[in-house]
């Protein structure tokens, strides 16, 4: 049997980011129209993005030893904790989502001994009894799209009215009193990875030559990069560095009207919340997969550069050329281009 039940419990798994389980919002909606309750597996850095997503009813979060960058040693009894939790949910059908380099198969055997009847999911290992439904999918998908296609494969539909782009529960936290009106830039100059970062120096010029050009700038992170924030913001921007929870870090980027990152979890979360981005793309993954998907959005960085699809956590090319030659005028240029355009609405993102 291919398609899956369509009742009952189901299981979604996306072990990785916060960006990563934004992503899986259409996909959850997909499965959310057809069972009564929707139960989200996530890894630690996941688990806060998975409650902003429409249709989760519950989280399990869980640290994926084939996932984490930096896991602890496999254990019986580490294992033994999801299997109890998802046996106390007893989903009657699991979808796990991955990236092209990750395989499902770990996170499928787990499931099949804790009782799970039916498993689905992209693989392009032999996968036994398994797998389900072992789908294929052809070429550079953006990732909410291909993981939207292996629910509509699993028989899961989007609702009727349901554009399949990213979205947040709603309503968000007034964050007014930290963000004042909206109608502000906000400049996220941090990422998981310092690959993916465009150089602080270059983010604090981009800073004031913003404010320069009479746009209000708040620059957002978490906690543990305040001192970036506070470098970047300096003495034009508004430093927001730590003073938002994932929650109210949607409802900062809901009141932009264009936010300038990396490839980071707050890019999606932008565009989870219709605000055009300014993305500063570093090519170690494919922009095709993983720009912002579904909002205005103007792409810098040299994607056919040296380290193009290396996956490297650390630049591999001295001088980090393909996002330090974008300059802070091509910034300003780019926030120009999207300020004047209106909130996203079927309008063809520009790249």
């Amino acid at each position: 049997m291919i398609t899956a039940p369509m009742a009952g419990t189901a299981l979604i798994a996306r072990l990785d980011n916060a960006g990563d389980v934004l992503l899986a919002g259409p996909t959850v909606r997909a499965v959310a129209a057809h069972v009564d309750r929707v139960v989200m597996l996530t890894g630690p850095h996941g688990s806060a993005a998975a409650t902003l997503l429409p249709g989760v009813d519950e989280v399990i979060e869980w640290c994926a030893p084939w996932i984490d960058p930096s896991p602890a040693p496999v254990t019986a009894q580490h294992v033994a904790v999801l299997q109890d939790a998802v046996r106390a949910h007893a989903p009657r059908t699991a979808l796990l989502l991955t990236s092209f380099h990750q395989s499902p198969l770990p996170l499928a055997l787990v499931l099949r001994l804790a009782g799970v009847g039916w498993i689905g999911a992209i693989s392009e290992d032999y996968p036994g009894s398994l797998l389900d439904l072992r789908h294929h999918v052809e070429g550079d998908l953006p990732e909410a799209q291909r993981g939207l296609d292996l629910a509509q494969a699993a028989g899961y539909r989007l609702p009727a009215g349901d554009d399949g782009r990213l979205a947040v529960r709603r309503p968000l936290p007034n964050v007014e009193h930290l963000t004042g009106e909206p109608g502000y830039v906000v400049m996220h100059p941090g990422a998981s990875v310092p690959a993916r970062e465009w150089p602080r120096q270059h983010c604090a010029q981009a800073v004031r030559a913003l404010a320069a050009a009479g746009y209000r700038v708040l620059v957002t992170g978490s906690a543990h990069e305040q001192h970036l924030t506070a470098q970047v913001a300096g003495d034009t921007g508004v430093d927001l560095g730590g003073r938002t929870d994932l929650r109210a870090l949607a409802g900062v980027l809901d009141g932009a009207r264009v936010v300038i990152a990396g490839n980071t979890g707050p890019a999606h979360l932008a565009a989870a919340v219709g605000t055009p981005v300014v993305s500063l793309f570093a090519p170690v993954v494919p922009a095709a997969r993983w720009a912002p998907y579904g909002v205005p959005t103007v792409l810098l960085g040299d994607q056919h550069a040296p380290c193009r699809d290396t996956r490297a956590r650390h630049c591999p090319v001295p001088g980090h050329p393909c996002l330090s030659d974008v300059h802070p005028a091509d910034v300003v240029d780019a926030v120009g281009a999207l300020h004047n355009r209106s909130r996203y609405r079927g309008v063809e993102a520009v790249t």
